[in-house]
Protein backbone atom coordinates (compact mmCIF):
# COMPACT_ATOMS: atom_id res chain seq x y z
CA UNK A 1 0.00 0.00 0.00
CA UNK A 2 1.53 4.15 -0.57
CA UNK A 3 1.90 5.55 2.21
CA UNK A 4 0.70 8.62 0.85
CA UNK A 5 4.68 9.97 1.48
CA UNK A 6 5.42 13.01 -1.00
CA UNK A 7 8.74 12.99 -2.43
CA UNK A 8 10.04 15.07 0.87
CA UNK A 9 8.76 12.44 3.37
CA UNK A 10 5.99 13.71 4.64
CA UNK A 11 2.29 12.10 4.00
CA UNK A 12 -0.38 13.56 2.22
CA UNK A 13 -3.11 14.10 4.07
CA UNK A 14 -5.82 13.96 1.35
CA UNK A 15 -4.37 10.32 0.07
CA UNK A 16 -4.04 9.08 3.61
CA UNK A 17 -7.91 9.73 4.38
CA UNK A 18 -9.01 8.18 1.24
CA UNK A 19 -6.89 5.35 1.55
CA UNK A 20 -8.53 5.29 5.52
CA UNK A 21 -11.66 5.62 3.57
CA UNK A 22 -11.11 2.42 1.19
CA UNK A 23 -9.79 -0.04 4.55
CA UNK A 24 -13.10 1.39 6.38
CA UNK A 25 -15.40 -0.16 3.25
CA UNK A 26 -13.89 -3.29 2.65
CA UNK A 27 -13.66 -3.83 6.77
CA UNK A 28 -17.73 -3.10 6.58
CA UNK A 29 -17.62 -5.77 3.72
CA UNK A 30 -15.89 -8.48 5.56
CA UNK A 31 -19.26 -9.19 7.93
CA UNK A 32 -21.67 -9.24 5.18
CA UNK A 33 -20.05 -11.27 2.37
CA UNK A 34 -18.10 -14.15 3.78
CA UNK A 35 -17.67 -15.56 0.76
CA UNK A 36 -15.46 -12.44 -0.03
CA UNK A 37 -11.97 -12.20 1.09
CA UNK A 38 -9.37 -9.16 0.54
CA UNK A 39 -5.89 -8.67 -0.06
CA UNK A 40 -3.46 -6.04 -0.25
CA UNK A 41 -1.68 -5.55 -3.46
CA UNK A 42 0.89 -3.95 -5.05
CA UNK A 43 -0.24 -0.67 -6.65
CA UNK A 44 0.76 0.68 -9.87
CA UNK A 45 3.90 3.04 -9.77
CA UNK A 46 3.88 4.89 -12.70
CA UNK A 47 0.15 6.11 -13.47
CA UNK A 48 -0.37 8.27 -10.89
CA UNK A 49 2.05 9.84 -7.67
CA UNK A 50 -0.23 8.43 -5.31
CA UNK A 51 -1.95 4.60 -5.38
CA UNK A 52 -3.28 1.62 -3.70
CA UNK A 53 -4.98 -1.27 -4.74
CA UNK A 54 -6.67 -4.34 -3.65
CA UNK A 55 -7.32 -7.98 -4.18
CA UNK A 56 -11.00 -9.51 -3.83
CA UNK A 57 -11.83 -13.69 -4.25
CA UNK A 58 -15.09 -15.03 -4.15
CA UNK A 59 -15.54 -18.92 -3.23
CA UNK A 60 -18.12 -21.52 -3.44
CA UNK A 61 -19.08 -23.23 -0.31
CA UNK A 62 -16.73 -26.38 -1.36
CA UNK A 63 -13.62 -23.79 -1.60
CA UNK A 64 -12.91 -22.98 -5.45
CA UNK A 65 -12.89 -19.84 -6.56
CA UNK A 66 -15.20 -18.74 -8.58
CA UNK A 67 -14.77 -15.06 -8.98
CA UNK A 68 -11.87 -12.54 -8.74
CA UNK A 69 -11.46 -9.22 -8.67
CA UNK A 70 -8.46 -5.97 -8.62
CA UNK A 71 -9.47 -2.70 -7.53
CA UNK A 72 -6.74 0.56 -7.78
CA UNK A 73 -7.37 3.84 -6.77
CA UNK A 74 -4.89 6.65 -8.38
CA UNK A 75 -4.79 9.74 -6.83
CA UNK A 76 -3.10 12.92 -8.20
CA UNK A 77 -3.84 16.44 -6.64
CA UNK A 78 -3.01 18.11 -10.56
CA UNK A 79 -5.67 15.39 -12.20
CA UNK A 80 -4.75 13.99 -15.63
CA UNK A 81 -6.63 14.30 -19.02
CA UNK A 82 -9.54 12.12 -18.84
CA UNK A 83 -10.45 12.12 -14.46
CA UNK A 84 -13.15 14.09 -13.09
CA UNK A 85 -11.46 15.98 -9.88
CA UNK A 86 -7.94 14.02 -8.37
CA UNK A 87 -8.72 10.15 -8.10
CA UNK A 88 -9.77 7.88 -11.09
CA UNK A 89 -10.56 3.72 -9.68
CA UNK A 90 -9.47 1.32 -12.14
CA UNK A 91 -11.16 -1.65 -11.79
CA UNK A 92 -11.06 -5.62 -13.00
CA UNK A 93 -13.88 -8.22 -12.33
CA UNK A 94 -13.54 -12.12 -13.74
CA UNK A 95 -15.93 -14.78 -13.25
CA UNK A 96 -16.66 -18.05 -14.22
CA UNK A 97 -20.04 -18.56 -16.43
CA UNK A 98 -22.10 -21.44 -17.94
CA UNK A 99 -20.88 -21.89 -21.71
CA UNK A 100 -24.72 -20.99 -22.89
CA UNK A 101 -24.74 -17.82 -20.58
CA UNK A 102 -21.25 -16.58 -21.94
CA UNK A 103 -22.92 -17.19 -25.50
CA UNK A 104 -25.68 -14.29 -24.62
CA UNK A 105 -25.21 -11.70 -27.04
CA UNK A 106 -26.21 -9.59 -24.18
CA UNK A 107 -23.51 -10.66 -21.31
CA UNK A 108 -21.90 -7.42 -21.99
CA UNK A 109 -24.70 -5.21 -21.05
CA UNK A 110 -25.36 -6.98 -18.21
CA UNK A 111 -22.43 -7.43 -17.07
CA UNK A 112 -21.61 -3.44 -17.13
CA UNK A 113 -24.97 -3.31 -15.67
CA UNK A 114 -23.32 -5.33 -12.44
CA UNK A 115 -21.18 -2.36 -12.16
CA UNK A 116 -23.22 0.90 -12.82
CA UNK A 117 -26.16 -0.24 -10.50
CA UNK A 118 -23.99 -1.43 -7.86
CA UNK A 119 -22.50 2.17 -7.87
CA UNK A 120 -26.16 3.77 -8.03
CA UNK A 121 -27.43 1.34 -5.32
CA UNK A 122 -24.64 2.48 -3.21
CA UNK A 123 -24.84 6.19 -3.77
CA UNK A 124 -21.13 6.29 -4.99
CA UNK A 125 -21.60 9.61 -7.12
CA UNK A 126 -19.39 9.03 -10.19
CA UNK A 127 -18.33 10.54 -13.91
CA UNK A 128 -16.38 9.76 -17.14
CA UNK A 129 -16.85 5.98 -16.64
CA UNK A 130 -15.23 3.85 -19.73
CA UNK A 131 -14.95 0.11 -19.54
CA UNK A 132 -14.64 -3.20 -21.76
CA UNK A 133 -16.62 -6.23 -21.37
CA UNK A 134 -14.66 -9.56 -23.10
CA UNK A 135 -16.11 -13.06 -23.04
CA UNK A 136 -13.03 -15.74 -22.06
CA UNK A 137 -13.13 -19.29 -23.88
CA UNK A 138 -10.05 -21.40 -23.29
CA UNK A 139 -9.57 -24.82 -24.86
CA UNK A 140 -6.73 -27.89 -23.55
CA UNK A 141 -4.38 -28.82 -26.50
CA UNK A 142 -2.29 -32.04 -25.97
CA UNK A 143 -1.71 -33.63 -22.79
CA UNK A 144 -4.73 -31.29 -21.69
CA UNK A 145 -7.05 -32.10 -24.49
CA UNK A 146 -9.23 -33.62 -22.33
CA UNK A 147 -10.45 -31.22 -20.15
CA UNK A 148 -13.06 -29.03 -20.78
CA UNK A 149 -13.90 -26.07 -22.18
CA UNK A 150 -13.64 -23.36 -19.66
CA UNK A 151 -15.89 -19.66 -20.38
CA UNK A 152 -15.62 -16.92 -18.53
CA UNK A 153 -16.42 -13.12 -18.10
CA UNK A 154 -14.13 -10.21 -17.77
CA UNK A 155 -14.58 -6.42 -17.25
CA UNK A 156 -12.33 -3.80 -16.92
CA UNK A 157 -13.47 -0.73 -16.09
CA UNK A 158 -12.10 3.35 -14.49
CA UNK A 159 -14.25 5.34 -13.75
CA UNK A 160 -13.95 8.98 -11.51
CA UNK A 161 -15.14 9.18 -7.81
CA UNK A 162 -17.08 12.39 -7.44
CA UNK A 163 -19.52 12.67 -4.26
CA UNK A 164 -22.32 10.92 -3.46
CA UNK A 165 -25.33 10.21 -5.64
CA UNK A 166 -28.33 12.16 -3.59
CA UNK A 167 -30.72 11.75 -6.27
CA UNK A 168 -30.86 10.82 -10.20
CA UNK A 169 -28.66 13.63 -11.25
CA UNK A 170 -27.92 15.26 -8.27
CA UNK A 171 -23.92 14.56 -6.94
CA UNK A 172 -23.16 16.21 -4.10
CA UNK A 173 -19.22 16.87 -3.70
CA UNK A 174 -16.78 15.81 -1.28
CA UNK A 175 -17.24 18.00 2.02
CA UNK A 176 -13.79 19.03 4.23
CA UNK A 177 -11.81 15.41 4.71
CA UNK A 178 -14.79 13.33 3.28
CA UNK A 179 -14.41 11.57 -0.10
CA UNK A 180 -16.95 8.74 0.12
CA UNK A 181 -14.52 6.34 -1.32
CA UNK A 182 -15.83 3.59 1.19
CA UNK A 183 -18.73 3.50 -1.68
CA UNK A 184 -16.81 2.99 -4.65
CA UNK A 185 -14.61 -0.09 -3.29
CA UNK A 186 -18.44 -1.74 -1.85
CA UNK A 187 -19.50 -0.80 -5.13
CA UNK A 188 -17.09 -2.80 -6.98
CA UNK A 189 -17.13 -5.28 -4.54
CA UNK A 190 -20.61 -6.07 -4.89
CA UNK A 191 -20.67 -6.27 -8.49
CA UNK A 192 -17.47 -8.69 -8.25
CA UNK A 193 -20.07 -11.19 -6.25
CA UNK A 194 -23.19 -10.78 -8.93
CA UNK A 195 -20.70 -11.79 -11.31
CA UNK A 196 -19.70 -14.68 -9.30
CA UNK A 197 -23.27 -15.23 -9.15
CA UNK A 198 -24.36 -14.61 -5.26
CA UNK A 199 -27.69 -12.92 -4.83
CA UNK A 200 -26.87 -8.95 -4.24
CA UNK A 201 -27.17 -7.53 -0.90
CA UNK A 202 -29.15 -4.93 -2.40
CA UNK A 203 -31.99 -4.47 -5.09
CA UNK A 204 -31.05 -2.78 -8.44
CA UNK A 205 -28.28 -5.10 -9.18
CA UNK A 206 -28.61 -7.81 -12.44
CA UNK A 207 -28.02 -11.39 -12.06
CA UNK A 208 -27.36 -14.26 -13.78
CA UNK A 209 -27.68 -17.91 -12.86
CA UNK A 210 -24.71 -19.10 -10.43
CA UNK A 211 -21.67 -19.42 -11.64
CA UNK A 212 -20.06 -22.82 -12.46
CA UNK A 213 -17.40 -23.81 -9.81
CA UNK A 214 -13.35 -23.61 -11.17
CA UNK A 215 -12.02 -27.29 -12.17
CA UNK A 216 -9.17 -27.76 -9.58
CA UNK A 217 -7.85 -29.43 -12.76
CA UNK A 218 -7.42 -26.75 -14.85
CA UNK A 219 -4.42 -25.14 -14.98
CA UNK A 220 -3.19 -22.69 -12.73
CA UNK A 221 -4.16 -19.41 -14.99
CA UNK A 222 -7.34 -20.56 -15.39
CA UNK A 223 -8.73 -22.11 -11.85
CA UNK A 224 -6.85 -18.75 -10.31
CA UNK A 225 -6.88 -16.17 -12.15
CA UNK A 226 -4.70 -14.06 -9.96
CA UNK A 227 -1.58 -16.22 -10.77
CA UNK A 228 0.36 -16.48 -13.69
CA UNK A 229 0.87 -20.01 -15.19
Amino acid sequence: MDSGRTGSGRVDPVFAAAAAELEAGIAAHRHVRPELSFDSEPPPRRLAPHAIAFAGTVQAEDGAEIGWGRFVLLYDPAGQDGWEGPFRVIAYLRAELEPDIAADPLIGQVGWSWLTEALDARAAGYAAPSGTVTRVMSEGFGAKQGEPVATGFEMRASWSPVGVAEEPGAIRPPSAGRFFLDRHVVAWADALCAASGLPPLAPGVAQLRPARPVSPARPPHQAHPRRRP
